[in-house]
């Protein structure tokens, strides 16, 4: 059959839709730390709109608390865990050193 003669097949798969990470009743604020951690990655970066599933304006409003929040210390600029992993590492190498000389 050629293809611009085919019936539209609808597919059988239900989509469920997803909530709006942001309900109508949140306030994007710096203080609303519950609000904005759910925007942050485990490192600390921002995530993507695509990512966060919100409009133009919600994602520049989150991402302005967010820096809001940095700058104010509510939020660490880089997450603790990798300067911990970091601060680690060196103190293994300085023992191998150590033992060399």
């Amino acid at each position: 059959m050629d293809k611009s003669k085919r019936p539209f097949l609808k597919s059988n798969r239900s989509f469920r839709r997803r909530l709006p990470p942001i309900q109508s009743g949140d306030r994007i604020d710096y203080r609303n730390m519950s609000l904005i951690s759910r925007f942050i990655s485990e490192q600390g970066k921002i995530l993507s709109r695509r990512v966060n599933r919100l409009t133009l304006k919600q994602q520049r409003l989150i991402t302005i608390a967010i820096k809001q929040a940095r700058i104010l210390s509510l939020l660490p600029f880089l997450n603790n865990e990798k300067q911990f992993e970091r601060t680690e590492s060196t103190t293994r190498t300085a023992g191998i050193r150590a033992r060399n000389k």
